[in-house]
């Protein structure tokens, strides 16, 4: 498909969300620069968990394909309490009439990128610079130009929009003079990642581990061979340094604690990383001729894998519109229902839904733990409650909720 004549839609931001916001935009027509600060695809160990109707909406441009090949399918997780064990085993099988994806896929998001930056560049109207990073923004009525350094000064691109999906530091929101409401929690997360495999011990290639001191979430990525990387993030205290977290015996002690191991286990530790967590939503998701996507528009906590997922919700519904605006097939109104859409499910959905599942798994009074647990069996043992239970942690009520908004 050939480009439309006008100039470039300005992306910034090569993660999988602003690769993303491109190939939608590239895929229908729409000429597209991408401009990138690193000199190419990061790694970033965190995302890596893809719900159903993030599979589906990702089906028709042929990325759900190349995920499905490397990544790992994973029908069944698990809630689980240090003290208690297993609570309820969830199988999302139950969804095989409401999505063709009734499973979850774990991938890290830097296996994703490359798939995406491949794709994109099969378009001759798509480029991708990398090695340079926003600095500055200007727009008119008629377009809006970036200004970028790079390591051979600074340069100017000029386009029609541009999209920030810079992360949750983003410099185009701040330059588009956005807020970012929310707070930062005072503990950090750690992110450890070992090749044993915790298969034979009974648990799900995903399980939720509660526990009032220091809870951890398990997640079996795909490696290069079996049994894959188990990665698990769990908190820190804010009094903790980042050398004692990072030292090898932290990992060791918060393994065997987690999963009630002889302190003297062992695992091969192939990977420590320790990062703040936010719960910020932008004030705005446009303003004038740019547009937020992803992390550069809300951020949350990671329990229940809700964060990349509901970027990459932002970046399909965004090109669709996007697209259709530049082609001239509809007007500026629908980006205006792209932020309501989007903004909407971010506030209600996303940041609602991670807090509580941050809550439920610190939860320190014994008999609301308790509680909370036949709350839980007595869902799994209803059918129709589990159904209901699993279309919104699986994000497909979210996508619902945001369709109804007009």
């Amino acid at each position: 498909m050939s480009a439309q004549k006008t100039l470039p839609v300005i992306v910034v931001g090569a993660g999988p969300v602003g690769l993303l916001c491109a190939l939608e935009l590239a895929r229908r027509g729409v000429a597209v620069t991408v401009i990138e600060s690193e000199p190419s695809t990061t790694i970033d160990l965190r995302a890596g968990t893809f719900h159903p109707p993030t599979l589906e909406m990702l089906q028709a441009s042929g990325v759900t394909d190349a995920m499905m090949a490397i990544g790992i399918q994973v029908p069944r997780w698990q809630a689980r309490d240090r003290e208690y064990g297993l609570i309820v085993e969830w199988d999302l099988s139950v969804l095989k009439d409401d999505t063709p994806f009734p499973f979850r896929l774990h991938l890290e998001q830097h296996r994703l990128t490359p798939i995406l930056l491949n794709m994109l560049l099969e378009y001759s109207h798509a480029q991708v610079l990398f090695s340079h990073a926003f600095a500055s923004l200007a727009q008119t009525a008629d377009g809006v130009a970036a200004l970028a350094n790079t390591p051979q000064g600074e340069v100017r691109v000029e386009g029609s929009w541009l999209i920030g999906a810079d992360g949750g530091r983003s410099l185009t929101r701040k330059a588009a003079g956005i807020g970012f409401d929310g707070y930062t929690w005072p503990e950090r997360y750690s992110v450890i990642s070992t090749t044993h495999d915790f298969a034979p011990a009974g648990y799900a290639d995903n399980a939720y581990i509660s526990d009032p001191e220091q809870w951890l979430a398990f997640f079996r990525m795909p490696d290069k061979g079996p049994p894959g990387l188990w990665r698990m993030t769990l908190p820190v205290q804010p009094d903790m340094t980042d050398e004692e977290v990072l030292a090898p015996a932290f990992a060791q002690n918060a393994i065997n604690r987690a999963i009630n191991a002889p302190a003297s286990t062992r695992y091969p530790i192939v990977h420590q990383s320790v990062y703040n967590v936010h719960q910020r939503v932008a004030n705005q998701f446009r303003a004038g001729r740019v547009l937020l996507a992803g992390d550069s528009a809300h951020v949350n906590n990671p329990l229940g894998g809700f964060g990349l997922n509901s970027g990459i919700h932002d970046a399909i519904n965004l090109g669709e519109k996007l697209a259709a605006v530049v082609l001239g097939s509809a007007s500026t109104d629908v980006l205006d229902l792209y932020e309501r859409q989007r903004r909407t499910v971010a506030m209600e959905y996303v940041q609602n839904a991670s807090i509580k599942n941050k809550q439920n798994l610190e939860e320190k009074d014994l008999p609301t733990r308790l509680k909370r647990f036949a709350e839980l069996r007595d869902t799994a043992a209803s059918p129709q409650k589990t159904r209901e239970y699993l279309l919104m942690s699986s994000m497909i009520n979210s996508i619902k909720r945001a369709n109804a908004i007009t």
